[in-house]
């Protein structure tokens, strides 16, 4: 567990959601750049892959809260 990840389901709603805004921000931005007449694509590279690492990060703190249970 990272120092600066909550301990408790609250305090990881809270980051979750976030996450989650961050994650839209970047979609949008995405979007935009995708959208101009010149699109740098190394940047649109880079906050794909930012996007996809927030992702990741959404899902993982996810299963936190609400953990696989094996039948």
């Amino acid at each position: 567990m990272n120092g600066d990840e909550p301990a408790n389901d609250e305090g990881l709603r809270a980051k979750i959601a976030i996450l989650r805004q961050e994650h839209q921000d970047l979609g949008d931005a995405i979007e935009a750049l995708v959208l101009l007449p010149s699109p740098d694509l190394m940047q649109i590279a880079r906050l794909k892959k930012k996007k996809l690492a927030i992702r990741d990060e959404i899902m993982r703190l996810s299963e936190r809260i609400t953990p696989d249970i094996i039948a």
